[in-house]
């Protein structure tokens, strides 16, 4: 009996061990098919996740093929060069990279299709600006004294305000071979009121020629120094050196032409420039202008042949003395004829010299000195002139002058500058009347008398797009003393200017 009572209590406990066994057994498989079904669903949801992004993929694909068949067929169109809104929108979809460092307002394209073997070029939306000009003061002087004192076409002119100038610009690539600039200024007369619009530049420059060669055609600023060539919004100073407005006239020496520089392979900036140019109308005073220097009566003269052309030559040279310190100096030459005769003719020469000191840190101080001189002088080889009245003997009329600045970064947004013009001048000038001719002094001459200007100024750049500018002008001129109602050779000017730009304008030299 306990043998049978042994043997059963055994059978008990493996029955117990086994359902114990079974039931572990079967609540771990129960826990394994969980986890199973639950990793199939997150794959499932990856698959389908997969599948949505591979299919997003493929239409971005598709749109993108069709956006560049529609470039490419707009490409090899005849009125490729004609950037509709079509391109825009497409260029823009495709987030078309611009030219490295160009100042656009729009999307940059490759041009094409190009000969073989030439280099590839772009096409951009033109740059496209406005700036404005304007001055507020007061002077000593009154205001028709003031049209000479401030002979410049965009210095201040009135007691009161003057719109120096507004320009409208346009700038861009035309192809691979060629990029186009535009400048349009509207001007209003401080006196009459009158308004007019002139063309003061528009010209092509080729983009790729070999050896350093580049060639410009249109109506262009003649490359003469460094401030001829430049606008009056790249001007530190409110008005332009007296010397350049006794040289060149109030806006300038620019007319048609032509001109070829080269880029020298040498181990510092070394350019040189050839020009030719017409010399005539009130852009070419010192050449044949609307009226001669010096009062004599003029000579009406006509293209005939290449010597009655304007001529330019100018070498300009840069190099880096240090890290922070450059040095930028030039040479310019100009011939031409002038119209007192056949005979007459004028030559003008000039020097100029810049030295700049920009340390690592002018972004943040804006801390920099710059100093910049400029010197030039005309030789005017004036012809025979008779008539009823008498004669007015051949005879050669020099002048020449300077100016010399510095400007000195206070901050970010003050900078302080001091300038120094002086201009003087040999020869008599004359009065040519009905029944006489009178040998004058050229003191009684605002363009010829000898005479120098101090101008302090105070540069307010409040962003890359406005400025303030405080100016302060004192003036002796010969002139002046034999002005009606009064006998001092002094004046004083203070002006307040303001600068105004929208858009992208193409980049100034400095």
């Amino acid at each position: 009996m306990m043998a049978n009572h042994n043997h059963r209590l055994l059978w008990l406990w493996i029955t117990a061990a086994l359902g114990g066994a079974l039931q572990a057994a079967s609540s771990c498989a129960a826990e394994q098919r969980e986890e199973i079904v639950t990793m199939k669903r997150q794959i499932e949801a990856l698959q389908k996740q997969m599948a949505d992004v591979i299919q997003v993929n493929q239409e971005k694909q598709k749109r993108i093929e069709t956006l560049e068949q529609q470039v490419k067929s707009l490409q090899q169109a005849p009125q490729a060069a004609k950037i509709d809104n079509v391109l825009d929108r497409a260029l823009a979809k495709l987030g078309a990279p611009t030219e490295p460092g160009a100042k656009t307002t729009g999307p940059a394209l490759t041009y094409g299709p190009s000969p073989a073997g030439s280099p590839a070029g772009t096409i951009r939306l033109a740059d496209v600006s406005v700036d404005m000009l304007m001055a507020g003061g007061t002077s000593t002087a009154n205001e028709d004294q003031l049209q000479d004192l401030q002979g410049g076409g965009h210095d201040p002119k009135k007691r009161g305000f003057t719109v120096s100038q507004t320009e409208l610009s346009f700038a861009g690539a035309v192809d691979p071979y060629f990029n186009f600039e535009s400048h349009m200024v509207a001007t209003h007369d401080p006196i009459t009121g009158a308004t007019g619009l002139e063309l003061e530049e528009a010209y092509a420059t080729t983009t790729s020629m070999p050896f350093g060669l580049q060639m410009k055609a249109g109506h262009f600023l003649t490359e003469f120094g460094r401030i001829n060539p430049t606008h009056p919004h790249a001007w530190t100073y409110l008005d332009q050196p007296i010397i350049n407005t006794r040289l060149f006239g109030g806006d300038g020496l620019r007319n048609p032409g032509a001109r070829v520089s080269w880029l020298a392979p040498a181990p510092w900036f070394s350019l040189l420039y050839l020009g030719v140019q017409n010399a005539t109308g009130e852009t070419a005073v010192s050449f044949i202008g609307n009226e001669a220097v010096g009062g004599r009566p003029v000579d009406e003269r006509r293209v005939h042949h290449g010597g009655d052309l304007l001529y330019t030559a100018r070498w300009e040279n840069s190099v880096n003395l240090s890290d922070t310190l450059t040095t930028l100096f030039g040479f310019s030459g100009l011939h031409g004829p002038n119209n007192t005769g056949p005979g007459g003719e004028t030559w003008i020469g000039g020097l100029d010299f810049m030295l700049k000191w920009r340390p690592p840190d002018t972004t943040s101080t804006g801390h920099f000195v710059t100093w910049r001189t400029e010197l030039m002088g005309r030789n005017y080889i004036a012809d025979r002139f008779e008539n009823d009245a008498g004669v007015v003997p051949s005879g050669t009329v020099r002048d020449w002058g300077f100016y010399s600045q510095v400007e000195a970064g206070i901050s970010r947004s003050w900078s302080a500058a001091l300038r120094f013009d002086y201009a003087t001048g040999t020869g008599p000038d004359y009065a040519v009347g009905e029944d006489n001719v009178a040998r004058e002094s050229r003191q009684l001459d605002p363009f010829r008398d000898t005479r120098w200007r101090i101008s302090p100024l105070l540069n307010w750049r409040l962003s890359e797009f406005s400025r303030v500018r405080f100016q302060y002008n004192l003036d002796r001129a010969e002139h002046l003393r034999n002005v009606s109602g009064r006998d001092d050779p002094f004046a004083h000017s203070l002006w307040m200017g303001l600068e105004i730009m929208i858009g992208a304008h193409p980049a100034h030299k400095y």
